[in-house]
């Protein structure tokens, strides 16, 4: 780019975006309608009696349990009080310890149950849950517990933890506008709540839409040209036929994968050095590309070095478990960083493959779920015999255990690793499991230095207990009891988060907690549907379930909100649109790269360094030194490169990514926060790369020779996907002309600005 054009734009350009971005975002509207809001408000208000009709016991009681009553009365025994236990089954027919006359569930008598008697006193001492707790009871909570209480008061084993039944596909109105079963569910509940689903969207929003969910990366103006004059049925199958047939399918899905398994490019802590883990990123995009069922995805991920005859690319997958950070630092104890790191193994397992939040067991037993201490530490045991340090020495890429592969190896197996012709071989950090290598102990608090009961390796009971006469006692076994039939949780985290993935929000809305505290989903039919056909229909196959969900009219529908339906879901919960999303980090970035035709199409390799803020890394050197002291940019192809491959350290993380979400990758993350702050806007109209995309597409259209309504329109269709109306034509012709007039500049540069302002365009960094 010409740096005198870049002067230009940074004396006249910036100010003037700068108060359009704050302009923006002050003037935004909060998600739900504020008239919206007012009305639900004086619903409420004036809403005199509190109707409840049946109540379940998982979706309406636990909840509240959970949030008010497990404290004192949940699995903890540390913390339990009364010996009272409302988290099982016999807890709530007993007899109150101190008053055996008395019981908390008073089958032949509801209205003398102590739990209602309690719930309802004045009585300080006596009502629960007790003011000191700082907790309390709404009157709409009060009335579910009165009336299940009187329904009989039946308890349930947690949803999460039953296993997934095929239910019957269900009845609707609307069989005209379905397409597939998971239309059928969503349409179902629609009309339960009295809202009827939107028609299907435009093609050329909805052929960005697919893009991005996919491939993570924009359609072009033919490919979105040749859609639209598609007439025939299955025009848009063939679309996602090819999406999915595209190397950048694995990157897409690659991108999300490094969230999960917290990737990084540098080992963390302070003096955070650089590691090399990259060719296990090769892999990962290998294997989405190629479809390898998810069971064999995970299995090979978490035991590859096991499997009998290990391949090369078996343990090459296994580095998925090396992912966690490691100590360079002089003076730590280097077994407390060790316990650290399986640890970290085990939360992260449990995270991706139960969505459960076992770490809280860590140092007692889980307060709100049946998951004990000992259970955290028998999970702990599957990766607890792996010879490694806690503490490596400065300079090591690759510590112990590793794996070296060399051009032989991509020439004969490995031909997925792009290795550069600058290097004959490349280690990294791979697993390898040595038997009887260390016995594994209960840690009192969690604590390295206090070992206390010894325990062998086994699973939470109350998900499914370990049969050890089914499976082995290590890796290869707990691969096997995830994906065992009987196994209530794989299949629905697994579906759940996919889901997410393509509408925003999951059917359960925390990804990570399938448990008490977690939210109970939207559409327990839907998930429960999707998680059976997943596992025994599509035989763990993800191109095939990601096919059946776009392929849906709800995927399919308009972003356009109903007036009636927000009145009655302002949230949007039950999908009676599409609901709009802003992109990733990595979209956004990519997004500018490729429309400007500036993106590099390379699939794998090390990790690149594309332009950042100059003295990125400068105050936070550690004692280290070494390779990653002081930022310095690539040249070349390198510095537009796919986002997925920019390197990633740990402690400064790519402070763009950041500005838009990009979790740290410390620990694993299966949702990214969703913020829209002046900060981003700042970000898209100052960072040199989306200046230069500007420049770049700008000079691209600018020099057609065609009038200056058609390179706006050309400009606009290009960086949204959207042919724009009339009206904002001449919106964006005067803001052109304002421009050239104000600053005195040339039509050529003003083009330049224009550009910048689009790509800067809330549509621009969503999908609708």
């Amino acid at each position: 780019m010409k740096k005198n054009n870049i002067k230009i734009l940074s004396y006249f350009f910036v100010p003037l975006l700068i108060t359009l971005a704050f302009k923006y975002v002050s003037s935004k509207p909060a998600v739900n309608d504020i008239s919206v809001s007012n009305q639900t408000n004086e619903i409420v208000k004036t809403s005199s009696k509190i109707e409840v009709s049946e109540v379940n016991f998982n979706f309406d009681v636990k909840p509240i349990l959970s949030d008010k009553c497990y404290t004192c009365h949940g699995p903890d025994d540390k913390a339990r009080q009364a010996n009272l236990r409302l988290d099982i089954q016999d807890g709530f027919y007993k007899s109150l310890e101190d008053n055996p006359n008395h019981y908390v569930i008073n089958k032949n008598n509801p209205n003398e149950s102590e739990i209602l008697k309690r719930i309802n006193s004045e009585n300080s001492i006596y009502v629960m849950p007790p003011p000191e707790s700082n907790l309390t009871l709404s009157e709409k909570e009060k009335q579910i517990l009165k009336k299940w209480v009187s329904q009989g008061g039946k308890w349930e084993q947690h949803w999460a933890y039953t296993k997934p039944e095929l239910p019957k596909v269900p009845e609707i109105k609307y069989k005209d506008w379905a397409t597939n079963e998971i239309d059928f569910f969503i349409s179902n509940k629609l009309e339960s709540k009295g809202m009827t689903p939107s028609n299907l969207e435009e093609k050329e929003i909805l052929i960005r839409r697919a893009y991005f969910d996919i491939i993570g990366l924009p359609p072009s103006l033919d490919e979105i040209d040749n859609f639209i004059s598609d007439k025939s049925e299955n025009a848009y199958e063939k679309v996602i036929d090819k999406l999915l047939m595209s190397e950048a399918y694995g990157e897409r899905m690659a991108a999300i994968w490094m969230d999960l398994s917290r990737y990084g490019d540098s080992h963390g802590y302070q003096d955070d050095q650089e590691r090399i883990m990259w060719p296990w990123r090769d892999w990962v995009i290998h294997a989405y590309n190629t479809n390898i069922p998810y069971d064999k995805f995970i299995t090979w991920q978490m035991a590859g070095d096991m499997l009998p005859n290990a391949t090369k690319e078996q343990i090459l997958a296994s580095g998925f478990n090396r992912n966690h950070k490691i100590t360079q630092e002089g003076g730590v104890v280097p077994e407390e960083y060790r316990v650290e790191y399986v640890a970290d193994r085990t939360v992260t397992s449990a995270k991706i493959m139960m969505g459960l939040t076992v770490e809280c067991a860590r140092c007692h037993t889980h307060k709100y779920d049946p998951i004990s201490h000992d259970e955290f530490f028998s999970l702990y045991s599957f990766f607890n015999n792996v010879e490694e340090d806690g503490l490596i020495g400065y300079g090591i890429t690759a510590p112990k255990p590793n794996l070296t592969i060399n051009k032989k190896d991509i020439n004969d197996d490995l031909s997925f690793v792009n290795l550069p012709d600058s290097i004959s071989d490349v280690t990294l950090m791979v697993m390898k499991e040595t038997e009887n290598l260390r016995n594994t102990y209960v840690l009192n608090r969690g604590s390295y230095d206090s070992p206390t009961r010894l325990v062998k390796p086994s699973t939470p009971k109350a998900v499914l207990e370990f049969d050890n006469n089914k499976y082995p006692s290590n890796r290869i076994g707990l691969s096997k009891w995830f994906f065992d039939k009987d196994n209530p949780l794989t299949s629905r985290v697994t579906v759940n988060r996919l889901w997410q993935q393509f509408f925003g929000v999951g059917i359960v809305a925390t990804p990570d907690d399938f448990g008490s505290q977690g939210n109970k989903p939207v559409n327990p039919e839907l998930l429960d549907w999707l998680a059976y056909t997943f596992q025994n229909k599509d035989n763990w196959d993800t191109k095939k379930f990601i096919k059946r969900l776009v392929m849906s009219s709800t995927y399919r529908q308009s972003s356009k909100v109903k007036k009636e339906n927000r009145l009655i879901d302002s949230d949007n919960t039950y999908l009676a649109n599409y609901p709009r999303q802003k992109l990733s980090a990595e979209m956004i970035r990519d997004n500018a790269l490729a429309t400007s035709k500036m993106l590099v199409k390379k699939v794998g390799g090390p990790s690149v360094k594309p332009m950042q803020p100059p003295g990125l890394w400068d105050e936070v050197t550690g004692g280290g030194g070494g390779s990653l002291a002081f930022y310095v940019p690539d040249s070349g192809e390198n510095l537009y490169r796919r986002s997925l491959y920019t390197f990633w350290k740990r402690t400064v993380p790519p402070p763009s990514m950041m500005i838009f979400d990009a979790p740290t990758r410390d620990f694993c993350s299966p949702v990214r926060q969703k913020t829209s702050t002046p900060l981003q806007s700042l970000a898209l109209m100052n960072d040199p790369q989306y200046q230069l995309a500007a420049e770049n597409l700008s000079e691209l259209i600018f020099n057609e020779n065609t009038s200056i309504e058609n390179k706006i329109i050309k400009l606009y269709r290009t960086v949204t996907g959207r042919t724009p109306i009339d009206i904002e034509v001449d919106k964006l012709k005067k803001y052109l002309d304002e421009i050239k007039e104000l600053n005195k500049i040339e039509d050529k540069i003003a083009f330049n600005s224009l550009a910048v302002l689009v790509y800067n365009l809330d549509e621009t960094t969503q999908k609708s």
